[in-house]
């Protein structure tokens, strides 16, 4: 591991963690005091920090100096070379002003005045050459001398094109040169169709004519466009060499801060290992009594990861105090001159507990020859644990072997004894020194007692595979010896004692015997049981058909019943019906009191004998599977309500207090007759079993998508032993000697089976002496069956609700216990 000054990557590892983006890379991303963390403190010098620190501002300042430089020099030049512009024009206005003078105050003398000559182009010529003064058609000066019309007739230099054309050709029409001359000084003209240039015009006295003189602007600004050229170019070039020690800065810097990124991802891998590793890097500067830990460390040691420096005493306090004391370490490593160190001790978790590790490190000098100790620390914990649990699980191991019951050996691959217990030393007279781990097998063997005198199974010597045989020894005992081979290419032999399971095969054989002769007794007991099988299979055949006679007769019963009952019901209307006229007096007294309480005897009895007759025509009716359900939307405590009222002469002719607690709001899906109908028979029942100045609660309740109704009297009780036969038909708790109340017994029985028709159950509970309750458990949405255990289809039948609303209306005319329902 390096331990060399890696440059600014190295100071700024630990803030690259990630790839920056120009504009970071340019301007910096963190605070140059931040820069220099853990490890790189103890190599950095002072120089390099204060060079950390300028960084950030160097990177700031550097692109706004060279920008401002180049505006600066760019802004000069162009404000030297517009001001040396200005000067070449006005140096060329002078120029051909004295020119133009010159020429005037020469010409005027010596330029012939007559155009008329013959010789006059050549006298006009000549006096042009010899006033021209030196260099005065340099840089591009033209001078043209005219006639007194305005024709020019000389030029200089000599251009025969320019012969013939007169000024306003040339410098254009309406210039004010032409007309003014001298006085309108030196202007700038139009040569040509695009040429500029600067002129001057003097008319000569007399009729001589006149003098000009133009330059044009493209060789009076020549110089200076040469000048512009050069010193864009050198401004250019300057700018471009600039430009490349900017991107030079730059890119060196970017390559700076990539090293930096690359140097930060491969520390974050090292640390990744270090961390999975369960290591650490410690740097110890000696001579300071500074430490640096990389963060794997403080994973370690559950601490959070932080890149200062840590002191010596700090580290110290964190030692176990029996372990390691790092002064003295320090004090033997530098007077003895040691160069490495390999130690173990153990050091504060964050949690409180110790965690053990194993620090290897050497002496490495820095360049100013500071001794570091530099090394790794590796958590040791888990072996150490391990190797203590491997202890116990030796010394575990070696008990359970000596506390087995077979004799036990192992031998390792060259043959030698690596552990036996006591069983196998006691089989074979083994003295101690003999069982010592280490000694040879040939030596165990040569001294052991044999104590064989009789085996089975296979015997030889050992090979590649396994070998088991069975040995008996001098005092009766079995012993089966199974040896194996272990992966380490040694053997293991265990002699277990098989004494009991040798006497168990002999008992097992006597069984096998005895078992041959329970087979054949067994074979022929099969022959009989399946003659007996037969013999049941007939009489359940026989049973079959006398359960289909007993369903015929049970439904003849009924189909007669419901027959006689309708026959009998035309009669007793017709009796019901005279005796109530006879009542009335409808067609006049009778004469006689007593005829009158006959009357009414005759009407009350047929009532009660219209009344059973019409539960057993419904009891009838409910066996044969003939009652369909009206389902519908009803309110039970208004059902309720409504029968409590009925009822309510009754209890208030008996003294008997009737009361209601309804509880339940919310309608529910059933038959509303039938359900009266139950209501009722209940009522009557708890009315007609209640003495005087009794109480009979009715309630209603909601329990899940159940309602429950509950009829609660203070009457005389049912016994224990009648419980189980209510609810049959024509079932009563007093027989036809002893019974105190009237009734057919078909109540409860209809009752019980029109709940039943809803999907519900009906319970009783009763205290003889306290009183009874009857309780009724509906589904809220009925789920209506059958008597025969069909579906039932809920049409519209009145025959079952009449006679129960028929009923109802009598036992509220009868007011008396012996007119009840029942």
């Amino acid at each position: 591991m390096s331990r060399e000054p890696r440059g600014p990557g190295m100071a700024r590892a630990e803030t690259a963690g990630t790839t920056q983006r120009w504009s970071s890379r340019v301007f910096g991303g963190s605070e140059p005091d931040a820069a220099l963390k853990g490890h790189a403190r103890l190599l950095a010098q002072p120089a390099y920090r204060r060079l950390l620190q300028a960084e950030p501002i160097f990177r700031r300042s550097i692109p706004v100096l060279i920008a401002v430089f180049l505006v600066v020099v760019g802004v000069a030049r162009t404000s030297n070379l517009l001001d040396r512009r200005d000067e070449t024009e006005a140096n060329a206005r002078d120029m051909i002003g004295m020119l133009a003078e010159t020429l005037d105050a020469t010409l005027s003398s010596s330029a012939p005045e007559a155009a008329g000559s013959v010789d006059y182009a050549t006298r006009i010529r000549t006096a042009l050459r010899e006033a021209l003064p030196p260099s005065a058609t340099s840089d591009g000066r033209v001078i043209l001398l005219t006639d007194q019309t305005g024709t020019i007739r000389a030029s200089a230099p000599e251009d025969v094109s320019l012969n013939g054309m007169t000024l306003s050709d040339v410098f254009g029409h309406g210039q004010p040169l032409v007309v003014f001359g001298e006085r309108a000084g030196v202007l700038p003209v139009g040569i040509g169709s695009d040429a500029e240039a600067f002129a001057a015009v003097h008319h000569l006295p007399g009729d001589r004519g006149s003098i000009a003189v133009y330059q044009p602007s493209s060789q009076i600004f020549l110089d200076w466009r040469r000048d512009v050229s050069m010193n864009v170019s050198l401004f250019i070039g300057t700018s471009c060499i600039l430009i490349v020690m900017v991107y030079a800065f730059f890119a060196q810097t970017t390559r700076a801060s990539e090293a930096d990124r690359i140097y930060a991802a491969t520390q974050a891998r090292v640390d990744t290992a270090l961390r999975r590793g369960r290591c650490g890097l410690w740097d110890w500067d000696l001579a300071r009594g500074r430490l640096f830990w990389s963060p794997s460390m403080y994973v370690i040691l559950g601490m959070e990861p932080n890149s200062d420096l840590m002191g010596f005493n700090e580290l110290q306090a964190m030692i176990h105090e029996d372990d390691t004391n790092l002064y003295d370490l320090a004090s033997e490593l530098l007077e003895t001159g040691q160069n490495a160190v390999d130690l173990e001790f153990r050091i504060r978790h964050a949690e409180g507990h110790w965690v053990w590790l194993r620090a290897r490190a050497e002496i490495v000098r820095d360049r100013d020859g500071a001794p570091h100790l530099i090394g790794i620390g590796v958590d040791v914990t888990e072996q150490k644990r391990l190797a203590e649990q491997t202890a116990t699980a030796d010394l575990r191991l070696r008990d359970a072997i000596e506390t087995i019951s077979e004799a036990f050996v192992l031998w390792d691959s060259d043959n030698r004894l690596v552990m036996c217990n006591s069983k196998y030393q006691q089989l074979h007279q083994l003295s101690e020194h003999l069982t010592r781990t280490g000694t040879a097998y040939e030596a165990v063997m040569a001294t052991a007692r044999q104590p064989v005198v009789q085996s089975q199974g296979k015997m030889g010597e050992f090979g590649d595979g396994e070998r088991s045989y069975e040995a008996q020894l001098e005092d009766g005992r079995w012993l089966q010896i199974n040896e194996r081979r272990t992966k380490d290419g040694g053997f293991v032999s265990v002699g277990t004692d098989i004494t009991e399971l040798k006497q168990h095969e002999e008992k097992l054989l006597d069984s096998e015997r005895r078992l041959m002769a329970t087979v054949a007794d067994l074979r022929q007991s099969r022959h009989q049981m399946q003659l007996q099988t037969q013999q049941l299979v007939e009489l359940a055949e026989k049973y079959a058909e006398e359960k289909a006679r007993a369903e015929a007769a049970n439904r003849a019963k009924s189909e007669f019943l419901a027959s006689m009952s309708h026959e009998l019901r035309t009669p007793l209307n017709a009796i019901i019906g005279f005796s109530e006229i006879m009542r009335s007096g409808m067609f006049g007294n009778l004469g006689s009191a007593k005829y009158d309480e006959y009357c009414r005897d005759i009407h009350d009895s047929g009532t009660y004998l219209l009344n059973v007759i019409s539960d057993i025509l419904d009891m009838s009716k409910i066996e044969a599977g003939r009652v369909n359900l009206t389902l519908e939307s009803v309110a039970l405590d208004d059902v309720i309500g409504e029968s409590a009222r009925i009822m309510k002469p009754q209890a208030d002719d008996r003294q008997i207090s009737l009361v209601t607690d309804f509880a339940t709001a919310m309608p529910m899906v059933a038959d509303r007759r039938a359900l009266k109908q139950v209501a009722l028979n209940l009522l009557s029942n708890a009315l007609k079993f209640t003495p005087l100045g009794g109480r009979v609660t009715v309630t209603t309740a909601e329990d899940g998508e159940f309602v429950i109704l509950s009829v609660a009297d203070t009457g005389i009780g049912i016994p224990e032993q009648a419980l189980k036969q209510l609810g049959q038909p024509f079932m009563q708790v007093e027989n036809q000697l002893t019974r105190k109340y009237p009734g057919s017994g078909l109540g409860l029985a209809i009752a019980r089976s029109l709940v039943a028709l809803h999907g519900g159950t009906m319970t009783i509970t009763s205290t003889e002496g306290v009183g009874t309750t009857v309780s009724v458990r509906i589904p809220r949405i009925a789920a209506p069956t059958a008597g025969d255990g069909t579906a039932a289809v809920a049409e519209h039948t009145t025959a079952l609700a009449s006679s129960g609303m028929a009923r109802a209306v009598a036992v509220a005319n009868a007011r008396g216990p012996s007119r009840a329902v029942h």
